[in-house]
């Protein structure tokens, strides 16, 4: 199957329909080069008109968070930590000093840093410890990066743009502060609380051992950005129109079914090669058709490390009409790639209205019942 029918029917469905419940609308910086050196610029590509984040730039620069003015704003210069000190103090929340203000802020410590600037630090610990008491294995900024999320912080850039997204560790722009201000300066208290509630909701069932590597695997994810026809963590290259060879090389992320393909497909789990050999297509509409009407598992009936399918008419939907995929981690929650990037989401609002049905990849390789 040609990439460019797996990429439409995935890419588009996936970043239209992100974080749309109603109720939802700091780790230590790595270590990078600072600016104005080769390894600290931002990949670009020429383009005319007005930048992306447009709206947000003049929104900060109209509040006094970023300066100086609209027309020198240099939106694609990376980020100090002096300048995203300055910002946060301009908001009116308490900030240290950084000790090194010209060191570049990379994107992973730019959502700690808003997300402790929205007073919800202990909700992203919280996130974090529940999946390692789990017996997961989280990376530092599992509940930093969700709860980045679940406020909105992060966007997608539309297709033939991928080139802007930027991985955890890679330098933050000054347009992506901008935009990232300008919704957390502009956010409703309810909607924080929104997500204080929610998140303190969070638990992790008892986990089998292949539940338990299946999700530590799908976790590790969380924080890279939706990449359209993206399936990897690293570099790659996806089919775009217009680039050469109809090749554009894009940093890492994953579009919705891509995720699940990475975390089941592309790298076999020890002791079990025949997990790897179960998902046949690359598509949600292959994947969640592959399995008869029998095998499908029901909403309540859903395990960890199930594959989630959902579509236009929720469980009356056929395998043409799902359009977006996850893992389910367990409790209401699941795990999935959307426009804000990979993140835990719970089921509730979009999601749980338009949840068609589940596949157990585990119990289809033999590995449990």
């Amino acid at each position: 199957m040609g990439r460019p029918r797996l990429t439409l029917l995935c890419g588009v469905v996936c970043a239209a329909t992100a974080f749309s419940t109603p109720a939802l609308a700091a780790d230590p910086a790595d270590s990078v080069a600072p600016p104005g050196t080769a390894a600290s610029q931002l990949a670009t590509t020429t383009r005319t008109g007005p930048n992306w984040a447009a709206t947000q730039i003049a929104t900060v620069v109209q509040a006094g968070l970023m300066g100086p003015d609209v027309p020198s704003f240099r939106p694609d210069d990376a980020l100090t930590r002096g300048e995203l000190h300055a910002a946060i103090v301009a908001l009116g929340k308490p900030h240290r000093v950084p000790t090194d203000p010209s060191r570049v802020v990379t994107m992973r410590e730019l959502d700690a840093q808003l997300v402790a600037a929205a007073g919800l630090l202990p909700s992203a610990r919280q996130i974090r410890l529940t999946a390692q008491s789990a017996g997961l294995t989280p990376t530092d900024m599992l509940g930093t990066e969700t709860v980045a999320r679940l406020l909105g912080l992060r966007t997608n850039h539309p297709v033939g743009q991928e080139d802007l997204e930027r991985s955890p560790k890679q330098p933050a722009s000054r347009a992506e502060a901008a935009y990232s201000l300008a919704k957390l300066s502009l956010i409703d208290p309810t909607r924080v609380d929104a997500v204080r509630q929610v998140v303190s909701a969070f638990s992790v069932p008892a986990l089998g051992e292949w539940q338990r590597l299946v999700l530590s695997r799908a976790l590790r994810f969380v924080g890279y950005p939706y990449v359209f026809a993206g399936m990897s963590e690293k570099q790659q290259l996806i089919w775009s129109t217009g680039a050469p060879n109809n090749q554009l090389a894009v940093p890492g992320g994953f579009d919705c079914s891509g995720f699940v393909w990475r975390v089941f497909k592309l790298q076999p789990f020890d002791g079990a090669p025949s997990l790897a050999d179960v998902l046949k297509g690359r598509t949600t509409y292959a994947m969640s058709g592959e399995v008869s009407r029998a095998q499908r598992i029901a909403p309540d009936a859903l395990q960890p490390a199930d594959v989630l399918f959902f579509g236009t008419r929720g469980a009356q939907s056929k395998p043409t009409e799902i359009g977006h995929s996850g893992i389910y981690v367990g409790n209401g929650w699941f795990v999935h790639s959307s426009s804000g990037g990979v993140t835990l989401q719970p089921l509730q609002g979009w999601y749980a209205d338009e949840l068609a049905w589940g596949r157990r990849p585990l119990a289809e390789a033999g590995l449990t019942a």
